[in-house]
């Protein structure tokens, strides 16, 4: 065993395994410029020792290892970014310290391991938030090429559009600790916290008597109508002269949107024909007639005989 700094670094006979520990500290503590590409993946920052160390050993590549807090008896995986930190510190993303139940400065044990490489994992976002995003695997999948490593039970911390979701690691194959370093995985989403289907909110609302669609449907109508009223701004010219009298009061057009209700007895894969159909609104059988007698009473107001201002040759 060698003593190097006050910490211990254990080389076995086997000459293959790596264990050292560490005071540990976020990467906001780093010396030198801000380095908020280490938050957005799961790698840390070593000591230039620890990669001599590994040099001799004869490590396998990729460098993986296991970081264990023996105080909260937690434990996580993580790869190595680089091995530029003072000698006897390393550096970790904020999460990964949050998941190891870290302070700044607590003593963190490390060990080389070796991982299988993964087949499958399950996540769940913990923001409703994340249903947000148009694509999420190829998000994560972008996301994740900054990890070397998954462990099971892990909260991970990806950025996306200046927001940062977390993801909890709710299942991963072929082991609970796997490396997804080349590898081809499927990813599968839970829903996320907090998240509560439509037909679960449906019967409460009904019970209420708060929904005007519920109401609707009961009473035997098939429409909404929704008011909606345009241009309730005020404008301003862009050459900074005041507007005219005759523009200073627009009168505000006031529409009525029919809009659908849904079928929330919907069932998947059966059709249903209702041929008991009713008009979506009066009022456009109305608004037709009254077209058409305004047409009619155009057409009976020009009784007069018509003149060409070209004059014709005789």
């Amino acid at each position: 065993m060698f003593h190097f700094s006050g910490f211990n670094m254990m080389f076995p006979d086997g000459g293959r395994s790596f264990q050292v520990t560490y005071k540990c500290f976020s990467v906001s503590m780093l010396p030198g410029n801000e380095r908020s590409d280490v938050e957005k993946g799961g790698k840390i920052i070593m000591p230039p020792s620890a990669l001599d160390s590994l040099t001799r050993l004869n490590v396998e590549y990729p460098m993986l290892f296991k970081l264990t807090n023996k105080k909260k008896s937690r434990s996580s995986h993580a790869g190595v970014l680089e091995f530029v930190a003072d000698e006897g510190k390393c550096y970790l993303p904020y999460w990964m310290m949050d998941n190891l139940l870290l302070e700044e400065g607590d003593i963190l044990s490390i060990e080389s391991v070796s991982l299988q490489v993964a087949t499958f994992s399950k996540f769940q976002p913990h923001s409703t938030d994340f249903l947000d995003i148009t694509n999420p695997k190829a998000v994560l999948e972008n996301a994740l090429r900054n990890f070397a490593c998954l462990t099971k039970g892990d909260v991970i911390a990806i950025k996306y559009n200046k927001k940062v979701y977390e993801l909890c690691v709710l299942e991963t194959r072929p082991g609970n600790a796997v490396s997804i370093i080349e590898c081809d995985m499927n990813v599968e989403f839970e829903a996320p916290v907090g998240y509560k289907e439509h037909s679960e909110q449906q019967p409460a609302t009904q019970a209420g008597g708060h929904s005007v669609g519920a109401n609707e449907a009961a009473a035997g109508g098939t429409v909404h109508e929704e008011l909606v009223e345009t241009f309730k701004g005020s404008g301003v010219r862009l050459d900074g002269k005041k507007k005219k009298d005759s523009q200073l009061e627009t009168p505000v057009q006031k529409k009525v949107l029919p809009r659908g209700v849904p079928d929330y007895d919907f069932q998947f894969g059966l059709l249903r024909f209702d041929r008991n159909i009713k008009p979506i609104s009066d009022r456009g059988q109305e608004n037709a007639e009254a077209t058409g007698e305004a047409a009619g009473t155009d057409a009976d107001s020009f009784h007069g005989t018509g003149f060409s201002m070209k004059k014709t040759r005789k």
